[in-house]
């Protein structure tokens, strides 16, 4: 519960200060193995308690996925229950080939609560969330980024590769970046009528900023980066 009181400090002020992209990485030879689950066994909480303790889990994912500021999840070692939600509520995954991803709240006894079926079911299909909660099943490496709860593999250590992509993000406008790491989850959640209608509203804002001005005239004039394959 601490982890996620900080996550929720932290988030809810970055924008405000400025950040512009965020690595988020596990401290030891892991990035999360989820719910403390020593913890909530000796806590012996009632119903109403945990309900509250899934909503600040919530309120925390929510704010990282919604708060505007991309991130960038270096992901290590084990990624298993709370933790690949919390990796879900990142923008961007990067695996190396040892990551694991597993969902094993069927044979603890429990249930998902912050967010699995929401995010875990949007990146790889209800069927195959369903499928990880039911048997424990686990995807590691290539198999796992195949399945798409990564973006990137590396063969080296993630943080590298997380840091790079963030260096490239944070160079983008902070308004577009916003746009794109909060409009979009939104406009999933609409009516196809809707978030045609909320995509246009955002569009106008975003496409007419003055910031981005020099960077229209640096394509006009092509002297901009141009658009290139990569592997």
């Amino acid at each position: 519960m601490a982890t996620i009181e900080e996550l929720i400090r932290f988030f809810s002020g970055a924008r405000m200060a400025g950040v512009r992209a965020v690595v988020l990485t596990g401290a030891g030879d892991h990035f999360c193995a989820g719910l403390d689950l020593i913890e909530h066994w000796k806590a012996d909480r009632s119903p109403d308690e945990f309900m509250h303790v899934c909503l600040r889990w919530h309120e925390a994912f929510n704010k990282m996925e919604y708060g505007g500021v991309p991130i960038v999840a270096a992901l290590k070692g084990a990624v298993v229950g709370g933790g690949l939600e919390l990796a879900s509520a990142a923008h961007i995954r990067v695996i190396d080939h040892d990551t694991y991803f597993a969902l094993p709240e069927g044979q603890r006894g429990i249930f998902t609560g912050g967010g699995a079926t929401i995010r875990v079911s949007d990146m790889i299909g209800k069927s195959r969330m369903i499928d990880m909660i039911l048997t424990g099943r686990v995807y590691q490496g290539q198999a796992a980024a195949d399945l798409g709860l990564a973006q990137y593999i590396t063969d080296g250590p993630s943080i590298d590769l997380a840091m790079e992509l963030a260096d490239k993000i944070a160079q983008n406008l902070p308004l577009t970046n916003f746009a794109i790491c909060s409009a979009i989850s939104h406009l999933n959640n609409m009516s196809g009528m809707d978030a045609a209608y909320a995509e246009a509203v955002v569009g106008g804002v975003v496409n007419t900023q003055p910031a981005a001005r020099e960077r229209l005239e640096a394509f006009a004039n092509k002297t901009a980066a141009r658009v290139r394959p990569t592997d």
